[in-house]
């Protein structure tokens, strides 16, 4: 199936829906739930990673990882992407490059979406502007 739009999602997105995260009065959950619900909808594919689960697994409960997870195995618009070893050590070049600005998951996230030709799903804004910096497209969900 060819996908219209291609999104890698960074794990904080996961976090402000399940955690219904809200800063200085913006409801951050209802940006990343109506994000996930247009999703839904259209031919879209959102694509996750090994590294999100582990950041997801360390910071929810095992109890909330393991309900919330099901998002990934059972929706068919959810792909997993994986990074070969090369572009593992092209994300360590970058983790120097930037003199540990944003963190090596944050990396690999950025790469993983290049990879899959997605545009990266972040709030994170060191993020949105290394990745732009890279040739990454990368927007908040209420962007979109």
């Amino acid at each position: 199936m060819d996908y219209k739009k291609r999104y890698y999602v960074d794990t904080c997105i996961y976090l402000n829906l399940w955690q219904k995260e809200e800063v200085k009065g913006m409801k951050l959950w209802k940006y990343a739930k109506d994000f996930f619900e247009e999703i839904d909808e259209k031919d879209s594919v959102v694509y996750y990673s090994g590294f999100v689960l582990e950041e997801l697994m360390n910071i929810l409960s095992k109890e909330k990882f393991e309900s919330e997870r099901v998002l990934f195995e059972f929706s068919p618009n959810f792909k997993k992407a994986f990074l070969s070893e090369d572009e593992l050590q092209k994300a360590r070049q970058i983790e120097k490059d930037t003199e540990n600005k944003i963190s090596f998951f944050d990396i690999i996230h950025m790469l993983l979406a290049k990879k899959t030709n997605s545009v990266l799903i972040t709030r994170d804004r060191k993020l949105i502007q290394i990745s732009e910096r890279y040739g990454i497209e990368a927007k908040r969900p209420e962007e979109l």
